[in-house]
């Protein structure tokens, strides 16, 4: 759902350091290319989690070749956090117009929390939005 850029380049030791343009706070390595990429993800959740927990901007994705795509549910997150904020509201807001605790609307935002999808629904219904449902092809990897 949510692929961001990642750049790769080989360092003087043979590993491979991988940054994005659209979080300068990621700097992470890995054996090879592949390693590397995996690594990436970690941190792009990483980076995602500190900005919600400071509540930052997220940005969307900009183009570029190489990407990291997050798991579908921290990509759920990060939409429903843009969502929220685009529309000037804090979790507060969101529990109430759900009438759910804090802790509940807490865990929405926690991408190491396993959340429901009908938790998604209501969430995302609350703020009048709906979630569509894809599939497509995994083009050739870069």
């Amino acid at each position: 759902m949510l692929s961001y850029p990642i750049d790769l380049v080989e360092d003087d030791n043979g590993t491979i350091l991988a940054t994005s343009p659209d979080f300068p706070e990621l700097i992470t390595y890995g054996e090879d290319r592949d390693n590397a990429l995996l690594h990436a993800i970690d941190a792009l959740e990483e980076a995602i989690a500190a900005r919600i927990a400071h509540r930052e901007h997220i940005p969307g994705p900009s183009e570029g070749g190489c990407r990291a795509a997050l798991p579908t549910q921290s990509a759920l997150k990060v939409l429903l956090y843009q969502a929220m904020r685009e529309q000037g509201l804090r979790k507060a807001d969101l529990a109430r117009r759900l009438n759910w605790h804090a802790p509940q609307v807490d865990r929405l935002f926690d991408l190491r929390h396993a959340s429901r999808l009908d938790q998604f629904d209501a969430a995302f219904n609350a703020l009048h939005k709906r979630v569509s449902v894809s599939t497509s092809e995994i083009g050739e990897r870069r």
